[in-house]
């Protein structure tokens, strides 16, 4: 199976499985009254939503470049990204109203054993699908399915909490800690939503590979450029799953096109074959373009 299919058919069963989750969630709300269970379901709309425009921007990422997008259509992924943190911020503001309602007139647990079983069983499911996400998401270089892992996955904690807490208001008898609780679960929510629409703003920002990454590029780079006599004004930047690189090569005056263009072939089948997905541009000099003195190294980068 191709990659982007697998991307894709991974952010179709998102839906489905958020929709499993969601109804369990409200299952264990519904039996029990609890407000931190009400707050861990509403979470779970979001999560609803969240997938839903994961596979759609999953879709609209690995389309083929066109006359409008000659650079393709990476960047869909983390409009995704911020849609998703904006409703999670949206979500943790509507706990907060009802938790506020709740403390003020607190009430009893109904059928907790029913509705923490059900609540423990959601948490399950959703570990078990973030784990896989996260980790076909870095793989395959998706924001989407990485941003709709951590969301997943910080969800799974939540739920853990809320199980947690829960019990320890039934051991107690202090019914106001579930809708502390709930104040607590929205807390951990904003924060969430906050960090995913960070980055990937960061994202859309054009930023570059990070600096691990950098150097693996320019050794690539220096490795495969014999006949050139300097390499300069190297760039990177992220576009979702793509990594764009562009630097410029200087070689001597004389060599002719053909013999410049050959050294650039050598670089770029190098550098595809080390990174998935990437886009070169390079730009060819002639000696008086160097940046370096002569003779300061092979292929020095300046």
């Amino acid at each position: 199976m191709k990659r982007n299919q697998k991307v894709a058919r991974l952010a179709f069963w998102s839906i489905i499985i958020a929709f499993t989750v969601m109804a369990l969630k409200f299952v264990a709300w519904h039996v029990t009254g609890s407000v931190a269970l009400y707050s861990d379901a509403l979470e779970s709309i979001v999560n609803v939503i969240a997938a839903f425009l994961a596979y759609f921007a999953v879709r609209v990422s690995h389309k083929d470049a066109d006359q409008e997008h000659p650079h393709g259509h990476h960047k869909a992924e983390y409009l995704s990204a911020v849609g998703e943190g904006v409703l999670i911020i949206v979500a943790a503001l509507m706990i907060v109203a009802e938790a506020v309602r709740a403390i003020q007139f607190p009430k009893a647990i109904e059928a907790p054993d029913i509705g923490l079983a059900v609540n423990a069983l959601a948490a399950v499911v959703n570990f078990a699908w973030a784990f896989i996400l996260i980790r076909v998401g870095k793989r395959d270089k998706s924001p989407a399915l990485v941003a709709d892992g951590n969301h997943i996955m910080s969800d799974v904690a939540t739920s853990v909490g809320v199980l947690v807490g829960i019990g320890a208001a039934i051991l107690t008898g202090w019914y106001i800690l579930d809708p502390i609780l709930a104040l607590l679960v929205a807390i951990n929510i904003l924060w969430q939503g906050w960090k995913i629409v960070g980055s990937s703003i960061q994202g859309l920002m054009d930023s570059a590979v990070d600096p691990v990454e950098h150097i693996r590029i320019r050794d690539v780079i220096s490795a495969n450029s014999n006949g050139a006599l300097e390499v300069h004004d190297l760039k990177t930047r992220i576009a979702g799953r793509a990594t764009f690189i562009e630097f410029h090569l200087v070689v001597d005056a004389e060599m002719t096109v053909r013999d410049s263009h050959a050294i650039c072939d050598r670089i770029e089948n190098a550098l595809r074959a080390e990174i998935d997905d990437v886009r070169i541009i390079i730009h060819v000099e002639p000696e008086e373009k160097a940046k370096l003195p002569p003779g300061t190294g092979a292929v020095p980068f300046a």
